[in-house]
């Protein structure tokens, strides 16, 4: 499992995600929420399915 998720993409994932997770806790408290373990996770991890279908790569180290 190569990594193809770069630095300011991870950050921006994991900031996302806590955000949309937060709503399950805060707000409106929605079971959609949950969602927001998926960017997360990809930005924990460093690695996103959909853009190893496409052949996406933000990682510059990684090429």
């Amino acid at each position: 499992m190569k990594k193809n998720v770069g630095s300011i993409d991870r950050i921006i994932r994991i900031i996302v995600g806590l955000g949309i997770l937060s709503l399950a806790f805060v707000g409106p408290k929605s079971a959609w929420a949950y969602l927001g373990i998926v960017p997360l996770i990809t930005g924990l991890i460093g690695w996103c399915p959909p853009y190893s279908l496409l052949g996406i790569s933000t990682c510059k180290k990684c090429k």
